[in-house]
């Protein structure tokens, strides 16, 4: 049970605590109030407030009994910190991906840092093409590779590391991709949607360019809020998830795709 500690009473522990609960949300991606609580010796009313006081300054979102790390927080803190959260999630994900891989196929990926876990997979099927607007997916290619590398140039973002705008959206629309890879902010009522509008323009392009469409989500992006929607789910031929996903989530998903695949986080 949780219990109270010695930071439940003091000033200087309470701004120290609460710093320590927002970093580990933020690399978690999703943790549980009550786990959250037993880790700082705190009551649980003591961490709802804690929690309470994160999610008015922007950095957490509770739902359902636990707290995840707010978009916007993630896209702020750079390409580092989102590469962190969740990342026995991603790497669990990736590896369902990564069956989907075959050779000769031209993929686009989009600048997610769960997509680009499948870079260092793809020579394994060389010969392959992989066009991304993400530019840090550029340094995990070799020459020996034989791996074919497009960059969808544009209007490039130093905080993101990523390309945007109409000529991302030209150089997308002068090719034909056999797979995409796409992450979301979140998925709410059945739809995917972002915080940025401006990214929503090169994933519209992204889904009409590709013939087979895959979306990467992790269990924390279900309820997450976004003002811009990008899609339904309906939208994408496979789904891969992991095995943290309620089955609220897991029902809602196939109701609307006919391939939902769950990624073991302990293969």
């Amino acid at each position: 049970m949780a219990r109270v500690g010695a930071h439940d009473v003091t000033t200087h522990g309470l701004s120290q605590r609460r710093d320590l609960v927002r970093a580990e949300v933020l690399k978690a991606g999703y943790v549980r109030v009550e786990d959250l609580a037993q880790t700082h010796q705190v009551s649980l009313m003591t961490m709802h407030r804690d929690l309470d006081q994160l999610q008015i300054e922007g950095w957490i979102t509770k739902i359902r009994g636990a707290a995840t790390a707010n978009p916007t927080a993630l896209r702020d803190a750079g390409v580092t910190e989102r590469s962190m959260s969740m990342s026995a999630e991603k790497a669990a994900i990736v590896r369902e991906a990564g069956r989907l891989l075959g050779r000769g196929q031209t993929i686009f990926l989009d600048d997610s840092t769960t997509a680009i876990g499948l870079v260092p997979l793809l020579s394994v099927h060389a010969p392959v093409t992989f066009a991304t607007n993400f530019v840090p997916a550029m340094a995990l290619v070799s020459p020996s590779d034989g791996v074919e590398v497009k960059l969808l140039g544009g209007t490039y973002d130093p905080r993101l590391q990523s390309c945007s705008g109409l000529q991302t959206v030209d150089a997308i629309n002068n090719l034909q991709a056999d797979l995409l890879f796409m992450s979301t902010t979140g998925i709410t009522e059945s739809r995917c949607v972002h915080r940025s509008e401006a990214t929503l323009m090169v994933r519209r392009a992204l889904l009409a360019r590709s013939l087979r469409k895959v979306l990467l989500v992790d269990h924390a992006k279900f309820g997450r809020p976004a003002p811009h929607v990008l899609c339904g789910v309906e939208a994408f031929d496979t789904i891969i998830t992991d095995d943290r996903a309620s089955e609220e989530d897991l029902q809602g998903l196939r109701e609307r795709c006919t391939d939902v695949r769950v990624a073991a986080t302990e293969p």
